[in-house]
């Protein structure tokens, strides 16, 4: 069994079988005692849209989103990792054939334009991959 995680959030639209809701992501210091001297500590406010199975949830509800670990280590691979290794070969390869790591450093920059555009290309096929759940808080 995969282990879920979970956000509470408040339900802002429902639109044909899909509810977005509005999630406060906060940092693991957030609920520090000593965030307020603190810089470090950090939220923010994220909008997630998620399919409804059921005609319970109305707009302004308390909800819970839940997804799967392994979704998020999925996220995080497209999101981070993937591009960070595109990035250091074309760097790697280019300063090994040109010899000059400026250039090398703007193409390999450049080179995340295409990857992000394929993407969001497949954005619409990621959504499957990236199916949250929805329940009453």
């Amino acid at each position: 069994m995969s282990k879920t995680i979970e956000h509470a959030g408040t339900v802002i639209s429902i639109n044909g079988g899909h509810a977005e809701v509005k999630i406060i992501q906060m940092s693991a210091c957030s609920s520090c005692h000593a965030k307020s001297a603190c810089t470090l500590s950090d939220t923010s406010e994220k909008i997630v849209t998620v399919q409804l199975k059921n005609d319970d949830i109305k707009v302004g509800d308390s909800v819970v989103i839940e997804g799967t670990t392994s979704m998020g280590f999925l996220a995080v691979f497209y999101a981070f990792v993937l591009p960070f290794v595109l990035l250091l070969t074309v760097l790697i390869i280019l300063s090994v054939i040109t010899g000059n790591e400026g250039i090398s450093a703007l193409i390999a920059l450049i080179s995340l334009c295409p990857y992000y555009l394929i993407l969001s290309l497949f954005k619409n096929k990621m959504k499957n991959k990236f199916v949250f759940n929805i329940r009453k808080y």
